[in-house]
């Protein structure tokens, strides 16, 4: 798929068929994310793929925004692995993790997987349910599936600020 095609046809997908992911798609959309550029090359993301009916049952106890897809990624970093800005400690991790979901979002588009980007979720409990260490924060959580029949984006998707009130050149 062409890039352009990638990021104009995605949407968040939130009705999925409930066939769950073949392990070829879920290594595809998890190589794009390994392949996302991060501070220092440091690599402090940590994805934890939940694809069993047990862990998806887990999952709808940290979230009512799962979708019921079949499958779901959840990125987070490790902040012990991450470069800091030397200016005001600033880290560069959750910046990362973030680089990494939104590159295995659109590989997941590429390769036909449907994917909701979610961030409504108890990243307490998340941690606890999953026994996440505390140094791994969690970022986003990516809801997948093969999108059902009748899947189609939200009325907001397409509608768009005008880039004038977005994009300044020199000064604010």
């Amino acid at each position: 798929m062409e890039f352009d095609k990638v990021i104009t046809e995605r949407y968040s997908v939130r009705k999925f068929n409930g066939e769950r992911l073949k392990q070829s798609d879920i290594d595809e959309i998890l190589k794009a994310g390994h392949k996302a550029p991060t501070g220092c090359n440091y690599q402090p993301q940590r994805i934890l793929v939940l694809n069993s009916k047990e862990s998806i049952e887990k999952l709808k106890r940290c979230t009512r925004c799962h979708f019921n897809a079949p499958t779901a990624m959840l990125v987070c970093h490790n902040q012990d692995e991450s470069w800091v800005r030397p200016y005001d400690r600033a880290l560069s991790s959750p910046v990362d993790a973030v680089i990494v979901a939104t590159h295995m979002m659109l590989k997941a588009q590429d390769i036909g997987v449907g994917c909701c980007w979610v961030m409504h979720f108890n990243p307490e409990k998340m941690c606890e349910t999953f026994n996440i260490p505390k140094n791994i924060i969690p970022v986003a959580l990516l809801a997948m599936g093969y999108p059902a029949s009748d899947s189609k984006p939200l009325e907001l998707h397409s509608k768009f600020r005008d880039m004038d009130e977005t994009i300044y050149y020199d000064t604010f």
